[in-house]
């Protein structure tokens, strides 16, 4: 079995995998009833929808090359999410830089987890992170951290059939920052630019006409051209 814990963002965009395992995972469920007083009844409680997940952990970023730097000896399998190797890891600063950014964008992260008998994978947001160096850890940062899982919401189109109002099935979000331009690179092709960028390739046709890009030259794109994206 691989344990590993991976926090990203923007659809994995920025990324960096825990170090050093948490002793422990907290997660707090709870839900939102209200109690009354009813005449000739006493108190009742009415049920209502589970508040939000919570997760909090604490553990350390260990400098490079101290006797808590991962070694990875077994590659794990590409497919299963894990490590592979070292360079997986990233220093204490960065660990820290990428939180506090992500913190100020206001947007959710990614939180995955695998463990012996549960899986985490789920959005969620940073509610609070504290961290500090102390002295004698030779560069290791302690930190605390506590995430919320995160629902994404927008406006949905209703139909309305036989006098029923029914919502469109709901598909997994899109967590991407949205970029407005995308620079070609090696093998790059329109069709794959929509598949990346877009997430449908048959989009390729709307990226053509916006950069005004001939049929003969959709197959000698230069690299390095900057494209807009629809």
């Amino acid at each position: 079995m691989s344990y590993w814990m991976e926090l990203s963002f923007n659809n994995r965009q920025e990324w960096f995998y825990i170090p050093v395992l948490p002793a422990s995972i907290e997660m707090s469920e709870s839900g939102s009833g209200s109690t009354f007083n009813v005449a000739a009844l006493g108190e009742i409680n009415v049920i209502k929808d589970r508040k939000l997940s919570e997760y909090s952990f604490a553990s350390f970023f260990p400098k490079e090359g101290s006797p808590f730097w991962p070694k990875l000896v077994k590659p794990a399998p590409e497919d299963t999410g894990a490590p592979r190797v070292k360079e997986d890891y990233k220093p204490p600063r960065e660990c820290v830089r990428l939180i506090m950014k992500w913190m100020e964008s206001k947007r959710p992260i990614r939180l995955k987890y695998n463990g012996s008998t549960f899986g985490i994978d789920t959005p969620v947001s940073i509610e609070s992170f504290q961290w500090k160096e102390t002295a004698g850890g030779g560069g290791d940062i302690e930190y605390s951290i506590k995430l919320k899982h995160y629902v994404f919401y927008s406006a949905r189109k209703m139909t309305v059939q036989n006098g029923q109002a029914t919502a469109p099935s709901s598909k997994r979000p899109d967590e991407r920052i949205q970029p407005k331009t995308y620079t070609l690179r090696a093998g790059d092709s329109l069709w794959k630019v929509a598949q990346t960028m877009l997430g449908d390739g048959s989009r390729w046709g709307e990226i053509q006409r916006l950069n005004g890009i001939k049929d003969a030259e959709i197959r000698r794109l230069p690299v390095g051209k900057v494209l807009k994206l629809p």
